[in-house]
């Protein structure tokens, strides 16, 4: 590994693009290591603060080994935006409740929209703890109360609310799914995928009979909200409506539909995504052995039984044909929503920082 002077020296200089390979330095800092890099940061040129700390967290999705966490806990406190939205983007697994007031004050006080975006993004996290009993009633109580109240301010803009909105989605109460309903009345298309997103998070299959109609909308976004959220909720009669998207014109939506395949199970399911594998549509072969990896965990099953598709299915495994021009239409791929969670020592300060950045 590339000794972490070595990486703090090439980040200040601007001689050269800043190197992936080196920022793994930045990983698992003590104390020691990480008032090196604090005594620095302010010297490293914005643009390449910019770059390290995104590849940072590009790094942390593919590679759950690394331990990036001090570093992004210094982005929270950096005098620009895009570092303070990128650092709570890494910090979205660190389940440490010392990061709920910070994340807080980030939502409600940040000048800036993407800050409070991610932000609100980053609560969620600390709802779904709290789903899972894995943080306490008193901890949690705090970041609801906080996203429903930039959700009900109508001055927020509608990028924040939308982002608040599907972090009340892993909270389960009457009151969250009330808001929910309201959301998806609402005349803005935005908000009400943002709805049928919350829908999903709740794993509530009460929403079932609204998530297979907007599978039919017109918006790519909006199919591939209820494609997604079918199989967060494992919604069974969803599988049909599923098969017939993998056809869909926009790659995402066929994703989408392929992961929910795997979530839901299923006989059916199954035939289909081993159908898939064996087709040329190559670009969907590894989501679909991961949705498979993925059924056949939670049936315990590992053996594919015999095939038994129906006229429309069989017709679509043996033409299944890509259109290379709908392969150019494409939507920006959503984050991943599930990282390994990495631990915090309790005793590190989030904001004991001496040489913060007052300005950007």
């Amino acid at each position: 590994m590339i000794p972490l002077e070595t990486t703090l020296k090439k980040l200040v200089e601007e001689t050269e693009p800043v190197s992936v390979a080196s920022l793994y330095a930045l990983s698992g800092l003590d104390r020691t290591d990480l008032d090196k890099v604090r005594s620095v940061w302010p010297a490293i040129p914005l643009e390449r603060r910019q770059t390290a700390i995104r590849h940072l967290v590009d790094i942390a999705e593919d590679n759950f080994e690394v331990d990036f966490n001090s570093i992004y806990r210094l982005g929270l406190v950096d005098g620009d935006p895009d570092v303070r939205a990128a650092a709570l983007d890494g910090l979205w697994e660190d389940g440490d409740p010392v990061l709920i007031a910070p994340f807080i004050q980030l939502l409600q006080s940040d000048a800036a929209e993407n800050v409070r975006v991610a932000a609100a993004s980053a609560l969620g996290h600390f709802v779904l703890l709290g789903e899972y009993e894995e943080l306490p009633d008193e901890k949690v109580e705090p970041v609801v109360t906080a996203l429903q109240a930039t959700f009900a301010n109508t001055g927020e803009s509608i990028e924040v609310r939308r982002h608040t909105l599907e972090a009340l989605g892993f909270r389960s109460s009457p009151e969250i799914d009330q808001i929910i309903q309201q959301a998806y009345a609402q005349p803005d298309e935005r908000m009400r995928v943002s709805a049928v997103f919350a829908m999903g998070r709740s794993a509530d299959d009460q929403w079932g009979e609204i998530i297979l109609k907007e599978m039919d909308a017109h918006d790519p976004e909006m199919r591939f909200g209820a494609a997604r959220a079918a199989g967060e909720i494992e919604y069974a009669p969803a599988v049909k409506p599923l098969i017939r998207l993998i056809e869909d014109v926009d790659d995402d939506v066929q994703r989408a539909a392929v992961w929910s395949l795997g979530q839901i199970g299923g006989d059916k399911a199954r035939q289909v995504l081993t159908a898939i594998l064996e087709s040329d549509a190559e670009y969907l072969h590894e989501i679909a052995e991961e949705a498979l990896d993925e059924l056949e965990f939670n049936s315990g099953s590992h053996t594919v039984g015999m095939l038994d598709f129906d006229d429309e299915e069989e017709e679509w495994v043996l033409d299944q044909e890509i259109d290379e021009d709908d392969e150019d239409e494409l939507i920006n791929d959503r984050k991943h929503e599930s990282r390994e969670m990495i631990g915090w020592d309790e005793d590190e300060p989030v904001f004991d920082y001496s040489d913060d950045e007052d300005d950007a």
